[in-house]
Protein backbone atom coordinates (compact mmCIF):
# COMPACT_ATOMS: atom_id res chain seq x y z
CA UNK A 1 0.00 0.00 0.00
CA UNK A 2 1.16 3.30 -1.13
CA UNK A 3 2.11 6.12 1.49
CA UNK A 4 1.37 9.63 0.71
CA UNK A 5 3.63 12.53 2.81
CA UNK A 6 0.25 14.88 2.71
CA UNK A 7 1.12 17.12 5.58
CA UNK A 8 2.67 19.72 3.40
CA UNK A 9 -0.31 20.16 1.21
CA UNK A 10 -2.50 20.00 3.80
CA UNK A 11 -0.87 22.65 5.11
CA UNK A 12 -0.86 24.72 1.69
CA UNK A 13 -4.77 23.74 1.22
CA UNK A 14 -4.79 25.76 4.77
CA UNK A 15 -3.65 28.92 3.21
CA UNK A 16 -5.01 28.49 -0.06
CA UNK A 17 -8.43 28.65 2.07
CA UNK A 18 -7.16 31.59 4.28
CA UNK A 19 -6.44 33.66 1.47
CA UNK A 20 -9.65 33.30 -0.26
CA UNK A 21 -11.33 33.72 2.97
CA UNK A 22 -9.59 37.63 3.60
CA UNK A 23 -10.00 38.43 0.15
CA UNK A 24 -13.89 37.99 0.62
CA UNK A 25 -13.97 39.57 4.02
CA UNK A 26 -14.78 36.49 5.61
CA UNK A 27 -13.75 34.76 9.34
CA UNK A 28 -10.67 32.55 9.49
CA UNK A 29 -12.91 30.95 12.09
CA UNK A 30 -16.46 30.03 10.74
CA UNK A 31 -18.62 28.64 13.64
CA UNK A 32 -19.42 26.30 11.43
CA UNK A 33 -21.28 25.61 7.81
CA UNK A 34 -21.90 29.20 6.67
CA UNK A 35 -24.18 28.42 3.43
CA UNK A 36 -26.52 25.96 1.88
CA UNK A 37 -25.92 22.50 0.51
CA UNK A 38 -26.25 21.04 -2.68
CA UNK A 39 -26.93 17.56 -0.90
CA UNK A 40 -29.15 18.61 1.34
CA UNK A 41 -31.39 20.57 -1.42
CA UNK A 42 -31.20 17.06 -3.55
CA UNK A 43 -32.58 15.25 -0.96
CA UNK A 44 -35.34 17.83 -0.25
CA UNK A 45 -36.16 18.20 -3.61
CA UNK A 46 -36.99 14.14 -3.90
CA UNK A 47 -38.65 14.39 -0.84
CA UNK A 48 -41.18 17.21 -2.11
CA UNK A 49 -41.59 15.26 -5.81
CA UNK A 50 -42.48 12.45 -3.50
CA UNK A 51 -45.19 14.39 -1.65
CA UNK A 52 -46.36 16.02 -4.57
CA UNK A 53 -46.83 12.59 -6.72
CA UNK A 54 -46.83 10.06 -3.86
CA UNK A 55 -48.16 7.10 -6.07
CA UNK A 56 -45.80 7.86 -9.36
CA UNK A 57 -42.22 9.25 -7.28
CA UNK A 58 -42.78 8.08 -4.21
CA UNK A 59 -41.62 4.59 -2.96
CA UNK A 60 -42.14 1.36 -4.83
CA UNK A 61 -44.51 -0.15 -2.25
CA UNK A 62 -46.49 2.71 -1.18
CA UNK A 63 -50.59 2.15 -1.08
CA UNK A 64 -53.52 4.36 -1.22
CA UNK A 65 -54.53 3.81 1.90
CA UNK A 66 -51.31 5.46 2.91
CA UNK A 67 -50.55 7.98 1.27
CA UNK A 68 -52.02 10.57 2.83
CA UNK A 69 -49.71 9.18 6.12
CA UNK A 70 -46.61 9.60 3.55
CA UNK A 71 -47.47 12.67 2.09
CA UNK A 72 -47.57 14.00 5.15
CA UNK A 73 -44.58 12.62 6.64
CA UNK A 74 -42.72 13.17 4.17
CA UNK A 75 -43.82 16.92 3.23
CA UNK A 76 -42.62 17.56 7.20
CA UNK A 77 -39.33 16.25 7.02
CA UNK A 78 -38.97 17.93 3.38
CA UNK A 79 -39.73 21.20 5.18
CA UNK A 80 -37.99 20.82 7.83
CA UNK A 81 -34.95 20.18 6.17
CA UNK A 82 -36.13 23.33 3.91
CA UNK A 83 -36.20 25.74 7.20
CA UNK A 84 -32.42 24.94 8.30
CA UNK A 85 -31.18 25.36 4.43
CA UNK A 86 -33.64 28.88 4.30
CA UNK A 87 -31.71 29.36 7.99
CA UNK A 88 -28.24 29.42 6.16
CA UNK A 89 -29.07 31.52 3.37
CA UNK A 90 -30.45 34.23 4.97
CA UNK A 91 -27.86 34.29 7.49
CA UNK A 92 -24.98 33.95 4.63
CA UNK A 93 -26.77 37.20 2.28
CA UNK A 94 -26.15 38.71 5.97
CA UNK A 95 -22.89 38.13 7.43
CA UNK A 96 -21.55 41.59 6.33
CA UNK A 97 -24.26 43.21 8.03
CA UNK A 98 -25.50 40.71 10.61
CA UNK A 99 -28.90 40.67 11.99
CA UNK A 100 -30.23 39.06 15.66
CA UNK A 101 -30.79 35.14 14.75
CA UNK A 102 -34.28 35.46 15.88
CA UNK A 103 -35.16 38.20 12.59
CA UNK A 104 -33.19 35.47 10.79
CA UNK A 105 -35.74 32.99 11.82
CA UNK A 106 -38.82 34.72 11.52
CA UNK A 107 -38.02 35.38 7.75
CA UNK A 108 -36.84 32.03 7.23
CA UNK A 109 -39.75 30.22 8.85
CA UNK A 110 -42.51 32.96 7.17
CA UNK A 111 -40.66 31.97 3.96
CA UNK A 112 -41.10 28.15 4.20
CA UNK A 113 -44.56 28.35 5.36
CA UNK A 114 -45.98 30.08 2.50
CA UNK A 115 -43.67 27.79 0.22
CA UNK A 116 -45.25 24.85 1.62
CA UNK A 117 -48.90 26.78 1.22
CA UNK A 118 -47.90 27.22 -2.67
CA UNK A 119 -47.73 23.48 -3.28
CA UNK A 120 -51.00 22.59 -4.41
CA UNK A 121 -50.77 25.54 -7.00
CA UNK A 122 -47.69 24.09 -7.97
CA UNK A 123 -48.90 20.68 -8.11
CA UNK A 124 -51.55 22.20 -10.29
CA UNK A 125 -49.58 24.01 -12.77
CA UNK A 126 -47.01 20.56 -13.35
CA UNK A 127 -49.89 18.52 -14.25
CA UNK A 128 -51.15 21.42 -16.90
CA UNK A 129 -47.29 20.75 -17.83
CA UNK A 130 -47.60 16.97 -17.92
CA UNK A 131 -50.90 17.06 -19.87
CA UNK A 132 -49.03 19.41 -22.21
CA UNK A 133 -46.81 17.51 -22.90
CA UNK A 134 -48.79 13.90 -23.45
CA UNK A 135 -51.23 16.11 -25.80
CA UNK A 136 -47.96 18.08 -27.89
CA UNK A 137 -45.95 14.53 -28.31
CA UNK A 138 -47.57 11.97 -30.37
CA UNK A 139 -44.57 9.31 -28.94
CA UNK A 140 -46.34 9.44 -25.43
CA UNK A 141 -48.43 6.54 -24.43
CA UNK A 142 -50.07 8.15 -21.50
CA UNK A 143 -49.38 10.72 -18.70
CA UNK A 144 -47.78 8.40 -16.26
CA UNK A 145 -44.75 7.62 -18.71
CA UNK A 146 -44.55 11.22 -19.11
CA UNK A 147 -44.22 11.93 -15.45
CA UNK A 148 -41.98 8.94 -14.89
CA UNK A 149 -39.27 9.63 -18.49
CA UNK A 150 -39.61 13.05 -19.83
CA UNK A 151 -36.62 15.13 -18.96
CA UNK A 152 -38.90 18.50 -19.93
CA UNK A 153 -41.50 17.29 -17.16
CA UNK A 154 -38.44 16.55 -14.12
CA UNK A 155 -36.96 20.23 -15.34
CA UNK A 156 -40.15 21.94 -14.96
CA UNK A 157 -40.58 20.50 -11.32
CA UNK A 158 -37.46 21.63 -10.50
CA UNK A 159 -38.47 24.90 -11.62
CA UNK A 160 -41.60 25.47 -10.13
CA UNK A 161 -40.13 24.73 -6.89
CA UNK A 162 -37.22 27.03 -7.39
CA UNK A 163 -38.97 29.52 -9.31
CA UNK A 164 -41.08 29.90 -5.65
CA UNK A 165 -37.82 30.30 -3.50
CA UNK A 166 -37.20 32.91 -5.62
CA UNK A 167 -39.59 34.60 -5.46
CA UNK A 168 -39.75 33.92 -1.82
CA UNK A 169 -36.37 35.84 -1.48
CA UNK A 170 -34.05 32.50 -1.04
CA UNK A 171 -32.28 32.92 -4.79
CA UNK A 172 -29.16 30.94 -3.50
CA UNK A 173 -31.64 27.79 -2.51
CA UNK A 174 -33.48 28.08 -5.43
CA UNK A 175 -30.63 28.29 -8.09
CA UNK A 176 -29.02 25.19 -6.53
CA UNK A 177 -32.50 23.56 -7.17
CA UNK A 178 -32.39 24.58 -10.47
CA UNK A 179 -28.90 23.45 -11.09
CA UNK A 180 -29.65 20.10 -9.91
CA UNK A 181 -32.17 19.45 -12.62
CA UNK A 182 -29.79 21.38 -15.33
CA UNK A 183 -26.99 18.67 -14.32
CA UNK A 184 -29.51 15.65 -14.54
CA UNK A 185 -30.99 16.94 -17.75
CA UNK A 186 -29.09 19.49 -19.62
CA UNK A 187 -32.09 22.17 -19.65
CA UNK A 188 -30.92 25.32 -17.99
CA UNK A 189 -33.82 27.44 -16.87
CA UNK A 190 -32.99 30.24 -14.14
CA UNK A 191 -35.67 30.47 -11.53
CA UNK A 192 -36.09 33.87 -12.13
CA UNK A 193 -38.19 32.71 -15.65
CA UNK A 194 -41.77 33.29 -15.21
CA UNK A 195 -43.68 30.59 -17.14
CA UNK A 196 -47.46 29.69 -17.85
CA UNK A 197 -48.84 26.59 -17.71
CA UNK A 198 -49.26 23.92 -19.95
CA UNK A 199 -45.41 24.26 -21.02
CA UNK A 200 -43.99 21.51 -22.58
CA UNK A 201 -40.24 21.25 -23.10
CA UNK A 202 -39.59 17.99 -26.08
CA UNK A 203 -36.49 16.64 -26.13
CA UNK A 204 -34.78 19.11 -23.61
CA UNK A 205 -31.07 19.04 -24.12
CA UNK A 206 -29.69 22.50 -24.88
CA UNK A 207 -32.58 24.34 -23.73
CA UNK A 208 -31.46 28.00 -22.14
CA UNK A 209 -34.16 30.22 -20.33
CA UNK A 210 -32.68 33.61 -18.78
CA UNK A 211 -33.80 35.02 -15.68
CA UNK A 212 -35.82 37.47 -17.09
CA UNK A 213 -37.54 35.53 -19.77
CA UNK A 214 -41.38 36.09 -19.70
CA UNK A 215 -43.32 32.81 -20.94
CA UNK A 216 -47.64 32.34 -21.65
CA UNK A 217 -49.39 29.57 -21.25
CA UNK A 218 -49.23 26.53 -23.33
CA UNK A 219 -46.24 27.45 -24.93
CA UNK A 220 -43.92 24.60 -26.76
CA UNK A 221 -40.30 24.54 -26.95
CA UNK A 222 -37.79 22.21 -28.67
CA UNK A 223 -33.98 20.74 -27.82
CA UNK A 224 -31.31 23.49 -27.75
CA UNK A 225 -33.70 27.17 -28.13
CA UNK A 226 -32.11 29.70 -26.40
CA UNK A 227 -34.12 32.71 -25.19
CA UNK A 228 -31.42 34.41 -24.24
CA UNK A 229 -29.68 37.94 -23.40
CA UNK A 230 -27.84 40.29 -26.46
CA UNK A 231 -26.31 42.28 -24.06
CA UNK A 232 -25.66 43.17 -21.02
CA UNK A 233 -25.67 47.01 -19.41
CA UNK A 234 -22.91 48.70 -17.45
CA UNK A 235 -22.90 50.88 -14.97
CA UNK A 236 -20.14 53.93 -15.10
CA UNK A 237 -17.58 51.93 -13.28
CA UNK A 238 -17.98 49.30 -15.88
CA UNK A 239 -19.94 46.45 -13.72
CA UNK A 240 -22.79 44.04 -14.67
CA UNK A 241 -26.17 45.42 -14.25
CA UNK A 242 -28.07 43.10 -12.65
CA UNK A 243 -31.89 42.06 -12.80
CA UNK A 244 -32.70 44.25 -15.27
CA UNK A 245 -35.39 43.08 -18.26
CA UNK A 246 -33.01 41.71 -20.88
CA UNK A 247 -34.76 38.38 -22.07
CA UNK A 248 -37.63 37.38 -24.61
CA UNK A 249 -41.06 37.96 -23.70
CA UNK A 250 -43.30 34.63 -25.33
CA UNK A 251 -46.80 35.43 -25.25
CA UNK A 252 -49.55 32.43 -25.37
CA UNK A 253 -49.90 29.67 -27.92
CA UNK A 254 -45.59 29.97 -29.50
CA UNK A 255 -43.90 27.11 -30.67
CA UNK A 256 -40.02 27.65 -30.68
CA UNK A 257 -38.58 24.84 -33.12
CA UNK A 258 -35.07 23.03 -31.88
CA UNK A 259 -32.26 25.03 -32.24
CA UNK A 260 -33.82 28.69 -32.18
CA UNK A 261 -31.67 31.76 -30.83
CA UNK A 262 -34.20 34.32 -29.92
CA UNK A 263 -31.72 37.12 -27.83
CA UNK A 264 -32.91 40.77 -25.76
CA UNK A 265 -36.13 42.05 -24.51
CA UNK A 266 -38.27 40.97 -27.84
CA UNK A 267 -41.71 39.67 -27.82
CA UNK A 268 -42.95 36.29 -29.74
CA UNK A 269 -46.26 37.28 -30.57
CA UNK A 270 -49.28 34.72 -29.64
CA UNK A 271 -49.31 31.58 -31.70
CA UNK A 272 -46.43 32.79 -33.31
CA UNK A 273 -44.27 29.82 -34.99
CA UNK A 274 -40.23 29.98 -34.93
CA UNK A 275 -38.96 27.04 -37.17
CA UNK A 276 -35.83 25.57 -36.65
CA UNK A 277 -32.15 27.01 -35.58
CA UNK A 278 -33.46 30.91 -37.04
CA UNK A 279 -31.75 33.82 -35.04
CA UNK A 280 -34.02 36.50 -33.82
CA UNK A 281 -33.70 40.00 -32.39
CA UNK A 282 -36.64 41.87 -33.09
CA UNK A 283 -40.21 41.23 -32.18
CA UNK A 284 -42.11 38.79 -34.18
CA UNK A 285 -45.82 39.64 -34.95
CA UNK A 286 -49.09 37.72 -32.98
CA UNK A 287 -49.68 34.31 -35.61
CA UNK A 288 -46.28 34.85 -37.53
CA UNK A 289 -44.38 32.55 -38.83
CA UNK A 290 -40.56 32.47 -38.90
CA UNK A 291 -38.58 30.06 -41.16
CA UNK A 292 -34.77 29.79 -42.27
CA UNK A 293 -34.53 29.88 -46.38
CA UNK A 294 -30.97 29.28 -45.88
CA UNK A 295 -28.27 29.85 -43.68
CA UNK A 296 -27.99 33.46 -44.51
CA UNK A 297 -31.49 34.68 -44.72
CA UNK A 298 -34.54 34.19 -42.65
CA UNK A 299 -38.50 35.36 -44.04
CA UNK A 300 -41.38 36.13 -41.98
CA UNK A 301 -44.94 34.74 -43.07
CA UNK A 302 -47.25 36.64 -41.67
CA UNK A 303 -50.97 35.44 -42.37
Amino acid sequence: MAVFEVNDIVQALRDVRGEWRDSQKRSREPRGREFPSRDALAQIVEQLKGALFPMRLGPPDLHHESEDFYVGHTLDAALQGLLAQARLELAYVTRHDPRPESEIEHQAEGAVREFAAALPGIRRLLDSDVLAAFQGDPAARSVDEVLLCYPGVLAMIHHRLAHKLYRLGLPLLARIVSEIAHGQTGIDIHPGATIGAGFFIDHGTGVVIGETAEIGERVRVYQAVTLGAKRFPTDEHGNLQKGLPRHPKVEDDVVIYAGATILGRVTLGRGATIGGNVWITTDVPAGASVTQASLQNARVVVP
